[in-house]
């Protein structure tokens, strides 16, 4: 892709989703997440019912009556982007690939954390980490990372979120809100779930495809595995296959919800062909 034409794809990606961050989920997403903390703002004299923990002893002593130390929650937070880059992410039935989705919602929550005045961190990753970005402020900082979801050619196919999930851990000593977008094809990544969900705030976003929840009758078809680089044929007119197809789409879905769930990190499912909008304004509302 030429400078151009990626410069003209960034703008696009830009103006569409920099307007829904700046007029439908950026009040959402601020009153959404709390503060790593609380910070010490000012003290004041001892009112019926301060918690005495709070009291400021030397201030106490110099004025001979209690005064107590006042703390407000500490807003600025770090935003992290886990973004699955794999092969299964270039697939669409639609008008859309689920990369071209994962891209939006990607950049819809990094405008969303800067008009929050928060640093926004990026990680891509297959079976690998291919690509980290340390968190940081600013509209330039977040155009980088939009041009890095276009342009980036990840080294590898498969999906490995564990490994994903480990880097985030080994690097963010903070607390962070960590969106992980991903359609969860993945090998099994609970225990490394658990691990950093202990730490930080997390939330799945699943995006999937309808025609990867069914397989139609349609006779032998060469399908080909994106991640595995090769074509198989399969015979879609038997339903023991049509079956199969879907009970490994259920499986992958069930054990993301309830892994998220069971780790108390959030959970969202969003195809390809909805609104994505709906589907984070209703979970942004749900913590609130």
């Amino acid at each position: 892709m030429d400078t151009k034409e990626l410069l003209k794809k960034v703008r696009k990606i830009e103006i569409k989703t920099k307007r829904l961050s700046d007029h439908i989920f950026s009040g959402e997403y601020h009153t959404s997440f709390k503060g790593r903390g609380m910070t010490f703002s000012e003290v004041r004299q001892y009112n019926f019912g301060d918690d005495i923990r709070n009291i400021d002893w030397n201030v106490t002593a110099r004025y001979n009556e209690p005064f107590v130390k006042v703390f407000e929650e500490e807003r600025e937070l770090t935003m992290m982007l886990l973004v699955d880059i794999s092969a299964s992410s270039n697939f669409g039935s639609t008008a859309q690939f689920k990369n071209e989705i994962i891209t939006e919602i990607a950049a819809t929550l990094a405008f969303a954390a800067t008009n929050n005045n928060d640093k926004i961190g990026l990680i891509l990753f297959t079976s690998q980490v291919e690509l980290y970005i340390p968190p940081k402020k600013g509209k330039s900082h977040v155009l980088r990372i939009i041009r890095e979801l276009i342009e980036f050619q990840p080294k590898q196919t498969a999906t490995n979120l564990a490994e994903a999930l480990r880097f985030l851990s080994a690097t963010q000593k903070k607390r962070a809100i960590v969106f992980v977008i991903s359609d969860f094809m993945s090998d099994p990544y609970d225990s490394t779930l658990k691990i950093a969900a202990r730490k930080h705030d997390i939330t799945g976003i699943r995006v999937y495809d309808e025609r990867e929840q069914t397989l139609p009758a349609v006779g032998l078809i060469p399908v080909f595995d994106a991640e595995a680089q090769q074509y198989v044929y399969v015979d879609s007119n038997r339903k023991s296959v049509r079956d199969a197809y879907k009970q490994t789409f259920v499986q992958q879905a069930n054990f993301f919800k309830e892994t998220f769930s069971k780790c108390g990190a959030g959970v969202v499912n969003t195809r390809v062909d909805e609104s994505y909008v709906t589907k984070l304004l209703a979970f942004f509302k749900s913590k609130n």
